[in-house]
Order: C-alpha cells, then structure tokens, then sequence
C-alpha cells in the first residue's frame, strides 16, 4: 500500500508554555479608513491603467507586425505585376519592330545588303572579286545596286551574283574571299529576342520601380 504525503496543518494561534500567544497570524483587515481607501483606489486605477496600456501595446504589435506583413505581400505582388507588364511591354515592341522591319524589308530589300557592303568595306576593299548570294526574288536589277555601293566604298573587284533558293526571304550572303558574312532577318529578330529575355529574366522581380505616368507639358 503506497504513502500518501500528509499535508502539514498551520495553526492560527501558537502558546508557549505559559499560555501566553507565541505567535498569531495575520487576519485580513476588514475595515479601511478614508485615506486607506483612497491610497487602494489609486493603486487600483494605477495598476488598471498599466494592465490597459500593456495590453494596448501588444495590440499596436501585433497591428504592426500584421500591417508589415500585409505591406510586404503587395510588394511582392506589385513587382509581379510590375514584371508582367514589362514582359509584356517588351513582347509588343519586338511584335512592332519585326512588323517595321518586315514592311522595309519588303519595300526596300537591297538596302540591308548595301548596308553590309558599305560596313565590310575595310575588308572587301582588296578582295578581288565579292560573291553575292540571294534569294531569287532579290536577284533581277541588283546588280546596278551592288555595283553603286561597290563604287561607293571604292571597291574594284568583280561581283557576282548568285541565286539561293534556300535562304529565307530578304537573306543573303557575302563571300569575299578572305571572309564571308551573312545576314538573316529571322535569326537577326531572334537573336533580339533572346538578349531582351535574358535581361528580363536576370532582372526578375529587383527591377527598378516603375515611374509614373506623367502628362505632357505644353
């Protein structure tokens, strides 16, 4: 059978041996006098007063910590949506610009290779004769044109021009014996492309902030 720890019992009042009271414990005071009363009453109201403010900072904690992590949330949504619009934006402008390209090209398909000619002069200048591949639809009055720009940048070779059904349209290329360059629009766009997405994508979501839109002054 288990002990069971008796619990020690306290005496009010303890005699000596005499009958004298040794030792009586305090009685809870039953009555205050006015100023008694009014001393508790303002460690009442003062000890209510700072129960309420400490409540009342835990509150505004608690506030603020929720406002916090509120505030940070659109944050992280608006950088979302700030990045969504740039991708967005720079989807529309490489839309407009090959649309652009597209009708210059169509309008005027010689001036890209002229364009070419005059930039590589340094290094066809000596060449003694330029290959000029181009789609069939390029190759009937070309060669005033290349014989113009070759005159332009002081090029006395001769120019053959040479019909590639496989290039894409508005393609060509250069053979100029030392070297040879080449330009095709749809790799040119996609090379384009690909740079505006890699900086979007290493720029992510710690771009700068958008600017406001302003109106224009007159």
């Amino acid at each position: 059978m288990g002990t069971q720890a008796l619990e020690k019992f306290g005496f009010d009042t303890i005699f000596d041996g005499e009958g004298d009271v040794a030792y009586a414990a305090p009685r809870p005071k039953r009555s205050f006098s006015p100023e008694e009363v009014e001393v508790l009453e303002r460690e009442a109201m003062r000890e209510g007063e700072r129960q309420t403010l400490a409540r009342m900072e835990a509150l505004q904690a608690h506030a603020l910590a929720s406002i916090a992590q509120d505030a940070k949330l659109a944050l992280d949504t608006l950088a979302q949506v700030a990045h969504r619009h740039r991708v967005g934006s720079a989807d529309l402008v490489l839309a407009c610009s090959r649309a652009i390209a597209d009708a210059a090209l169509e309008a005027i398909p010689q001036a890209v290779l002229t364009a070419a000619i005059s930039a590589l002069s340094r290094e066809i200048e000596s060449a003694p004769r330029l290959l000029v591949s181009v789609t069939p639809d390029l190759v009937e009055g070309l060669g005033k044109v290349l014989e113009e720009a070759a005159s332009a940048i002081g090029f006395a070779g001769a120019i053959q021009v040479r019909s590639d059904p496989t290039l894409p349209r508005a393609a060509f290329s250069l053979d100029f014996g030392d070297g040879t360059a080449a330009f095709d629009p749809n790799l040119a766009a996609q090379r384009v492309a690909d740079a505006l997405n890699s900086a979007l994508t290493s720029e992510g979501l710690n771009a700068e902030p958008l600017l406001p839109a302003t109106e224009s002054e007159f």
